[in-house]
């Protein structure tokens, strides 16, 4: 049986159930598992087309010699088993999740007065845990809190009742400093420290406010039988609380046991942040990535993550902030998209939070490997830019011109996402009289890649025109005229929406603020702009002291500078003594000059 017949019988015998699919090479081994709420309508998506979008994909159907399946009851278990097999088996063609950290919880020792300590490795002893904590600093924090709180054991004593009835037990260095109360002796009950640990329970559930609550009762009840020693005591203790609560809460305590999720992705990879907010308080927080190895949507890494960090968390919360709308029906969870108010804040904090940490890894990756930094850009921009290939050289052009005075026009060059300032260029505008913008862009877009042509130089894989359509259309102009047209990628940005116009597109495309592409456009504009007005500015200046005083005669440009230099305007020369004058250029011109001017004075 041919490898197609094989393939297409399994699929007529699909059922229709939520279940989970494994495609298997011709070595058996696993290449890609998926979910699917119809297992028989997507599976035979994938060979129901003659050509995918994605070409891995394409690779990936070609590859696929056998199908297994799983059947469940509904499609978030189908999600789960998914996760679960990825994980296990890291097909090639599935999401990498990038994070094989071990991460610490805090642990509630079963034993008689528990002690409460960090630790990486869970022992089903029956013991408690809480976390696990992503960010260590966080579960430090709440452990700082609980010993300022509360006077726990440290020591790893068995304590049973028979134990300490016998006296097995002395205090020790602990007690006398004030870091225990001395169990051990039966100088604390073990009905007042399961009071404690059910105190600290709360506070690391992040239900601080009922520990609150608890303790101000008691304060009015130590104040009311006038022990203000103890009272004084439990004041300190909320005080800490509050103070604790104040460095925690982000947002209306009310907001109770919520999940919020935010994703950012680029052409590889796609970048997920969690956090878990109760009583107002983030209490965890954490950013994955996952490689992408089929073009994944953001929707579907989002879902998978919401999968995997739930799991991971331990989080039951009912209520799941995220940024867009959640195809899959996950059980026992409301979904919110909001729009305003603080969870529209809480979802904005997440979302910086993830692209703070894209823009670290970035910083990383460019510092570690600077080549894969720039490649990664031009992959990007390429596909941002429908380019037929990276765009390793581009150059970008900028008119300026005083009042219609003065046209000039600049050229930069960036290589490798990188300014090239040595093959920056300045031009004199020679053909057009005026301000006339587009005929200026026509000439010099025609003269500079004339020249190219003319030397056999290398041509720019991108050209940006500084300027909307009409630019745009001037410099295809020219590119026509010398046979470069579709030969060379070319696009306009206008600067007040920072616009992307396209050749024969009358439609602009906007890119995202925060965009690779369109920060490294707008680098390469800033730059032909700046460079340009200082060719301008020099321009303007050698024109001023050619009509103002080297229309003198016997005055040349140099002596002009000179005067410039000593006097700095031409006001002050016009208004200098004669004598004056001849102690910077001579007599005989300070003569000329002076006369120049009385003329005018006369009149």
């Amino acid at each position: 049986m041919e490898k197609s017949d094989h393939i297409h019988n399994i699929i007529r015998t699909l059922p229709d159930n939520p279940g989970v699919y494994q495609y298997y090479d011709a070595e058996g081994k696993i290449i890609y598992v998926g979910k699917a709420k119809n297992l028989k309508k997507r599976v035979s998506s994938y060979f129901n087309k003659e050509e995918h979008e994605n070409g891995k994909t394409q690779i990936l159907v070609k590859k696929i010699t056998d199908i297994k399946y799983i059947i469940v009851d509904t499609e978030i278990d189908a999600l789960l088993l998914e996760n679960n097999l990825i994980k296990k088996y890291q097909p090639r063609y599935n999401i990498l999740l990038k994070d094989d950290k071990t991460y610490p919880w805090i642990c509630i020792k079963n034993e008689p007065f528990p002690r409460v300590f960090t630790t990486r490795n869970i022992i089903k002893d029956g013991s408690q845990y809480f976390g696990p904590y992503a960010s260590v600093k966080v579960m430090n924090m709440v452990l700082d809190l609980i010993k300022q709180l509360y006077k726990l054991r440290n020591c790893n004593l068995k304590l049973s009742q028979e134990n300490i009835n016998a006296d097995k037990f002395k205090v020790c260095l602990e007690y006398h400093i004030g870091n225990c109360k001395a169990p051990c002796v039966g100088k604390e009950t073990a009905a007042a420290y399961d009071q404690t640990i059910s105190e600290i329970k709360e506070i690391v559930k992040g239900n601080s406010n009922t520990v609150a609550r608890h303790l101000k009762a008691l304060l009015h009840q130590y104040i009311e039988k006038m022990e203000f020693e103890s009272a004084q005591i439990i004041k300190e203790k909320i005080d800490l609380l509050e103070k604790f609560q104040t460095k925690s809460t982000v947002v209306s305590p009310a907001i109770n046991n919520v999940d919020v999720f935010s994703i950012v992705s680029d052409e590889k990879t796609g970048y997920v942040n969690f956090l878990k907010v109760v009583n107002g308080a983030i209490i965890q927080g954490h950013t994955i990535e996952l490689k992408k190895k089929l073009d994944e949507s953001d929707e579907e890494m989002l879902t998978l993550a919401i999968a995997e960090l739930r799991e991971r968390f331990n989080s039951n919360s009912i209520e799941v902030i995220v940024p867009f709308a959640i195809e899959t029906e996950f059980p026992n969870i409301e979904f919110t998209i909001p729009q305003r108010g603080d969870k529209k804040h809480l979802l904005e904090l997440s979302e910086r939070n993830v692209e703070y940490y894209k823009r670290e890894k970035i910083k990383q990756e460019s510092l570690v490997d600077p080549e894969r930094h720039t490649k990664r850009i031009l992959e990007q921009m390429k596909k941002d830019l429908h380019l037929t290939e990276e765009p390793r050289h581009i150059e970008c052009f900028d008119n300026s011109n005083f009042q219609g005075a003065y046209p000039v026009a600049a050229m930069t060059v960036f290589k490798d996402a990188k300014p090239s300032k040595k093959d920056y260029r300045h031009f004199n505008i020679k053909t057009v009289e005026g301000p006339d913008d587009f005929a200026s862009m026509e000439e010099i877009i025609f003269r500079r890649y004339k020249r190219v042509l003319e030397e056999n130089q290398p041509l720019p894989q991108l050209i940006v025109i500084d300027g909307g359509k009409g630019q745009l259309s001037a410099a295809l102009e020219s590119l026509e005229k010398l046979g470069l047209r579709g030969k060379i990628g070319i696009i306009g940005i206008a600067k007040k929406l920072e616009e992307i116009y396209f050749p024969n597109d009358s439609i602009p495309m906007y890119l995202d603020k925060r965009s690779e592409t369109l920060k490294t456009i707008q680098q390469i504009r800033d730059e032909a702009h700046r460079f340009g007005i200082t060719h301008h500015r020099n321009k303007r200046d050698k024109g001023t002291l050619k009509t103002e005083l080297t229309e003198i005669k016997g005055i040349s440009t140099a002596t002009a500078q000179k005067l410039l230099s000593h006097f700095k305007s031409v006001k002050k020369i016009k208004e200098a003594q004669e004598f004056e004058v001849a102690e910077i250029i001579g007599e005989s011109k300070a003569k000329a000059l002076i006369a120049y001017y009385n003329q005018f004075k006369e009149n």
